[in-house]
């Protein structure tokens, strides 16, 4: 890594957050020109081009180098500004970006970031699907993540939280008026699904193990947790559902669960920069001891 200058380091965090020139330059309170020459001069020392000139800009692969490691720096400058009680960062707070699925954040995760308030610090959560948080991190756009990938990212160490099971559910009028009392193969691959959104595989997956071919079904996409769950009470169509979001229901017969011997497990990581960080290692801490509850552990 060549030793850049701190200044071109918060240029290229600022370039990639804001988007354009402009954007950085008014947040830096300096002109475009500037921009554009700290740029080139990181290009320069690399040898190799660190932006997309698109709208908005986009880092290559060296750039997503580049830019972990401009964050990193970042959260360090931060933390010792906090430690000697210094006004730091945007409005004096520490950001901490993470990268959370759907169904993490809409059950236990939040618990996790309420249990870790320590003062000056504010979070930015990226929603994103559990099999792909980890290229969040590998951008260095965030600092954790909760994932379905065991392997560490390059600069990342991996924890296991816990597993979460998911259950096939509808809702009881669902399965007499579109399944007629029977979720058969065939006509579970006839009636409409609930996914959360074009990325999501949980339904595939379950159709896969459960009729040994692929899912060929109408679809609704509902991309939040809560009306996601909502959905599928009300019968708009059949889907996987973790203990946290269907265990009260099946208690009180809102949802049935129409293939009990084939819910399904995902183990959840914690991944994060390997970074000696007391404000990483608080939050992973509180994230940990959340997850050590809410989830099955092995």
């Amino acid at each position: 890594m060549p030793a850049f200058r701190t200044e071109h380091l918060e240029t290229l965090v600022a370039l990639v957050e804001e988007g354009t020139f402009d954007a950085a330059a008014s947040r830096l309170s300096v002109t475009p020109s500037a921009i554009s020459q700290r740029i080139k001069a990181m290009e320069k020392a690399t040898g190799q081009v660190l932006v997309q000139r698109s709208n908005p800009v986009e880092p290559t692969a060296a750039g997503d180098i580049a830019l972990r490691y401009g964050r990193q720096m970042k959260l360090l400058e931060d933390e010792a500004a906090r430690a000697l009680a210094l006004e730091e960062g945007e409005g004096g707070a520490v950001t901490v970006p993470l990268a959370i699925n759907a169904d993490s954040l809409g059950t236990w995760f939040m618990e996790a970031l309420a249990r870790f308030q320590p003062s000056g610090v504010v979070f930015e959560v990226f929603r994103e699907d559990q099999e792909h948080t980890t290229s969040l991190l590998r951008a260095g756009k965030v600092m954790a993540a909760v994932t379905s990938t065991a392997e560490a990212v390059q600069g990342c160490r991996s924890e296991l939280l816990g597993t979460m099971t998911y259950h096939p559910v509808c809702s009881p009028g669902f399965l007499e008026k579109h399944l007629e009392g029977k979720a058969t193969p065939k006509r579970l691959g006839q009636v409409p699904v609930v996914d959360f959104d074009r990325k999501d595989q949980t339904q595939n997956r379950f159709f896969r193990e459960y009729a040994g071919r692929p899912l060929r079904a109408p679809r609704h996409y509902i991309p939040t947790s809560s009306d996601y769950a909502r959905a599928i009470v009300l019968g708009l169509g059949w889907g996987l559902l973790p203990d946290q979001q269907c265990a009260a229901e099946l208690k009180l017969g809102e949802l049935v669960e129409f293939a009990p011997k084939q819910a399904i497990a995902v183990p959840l990581y914690w991944q994060r920069w390997t970074l000696e960080s007391p404000l990483l290692e608080g939050l992973t801490e509180a994230v940990k001891d959340v997850a050590a509850r809410e989830m099955r552990q092995r």
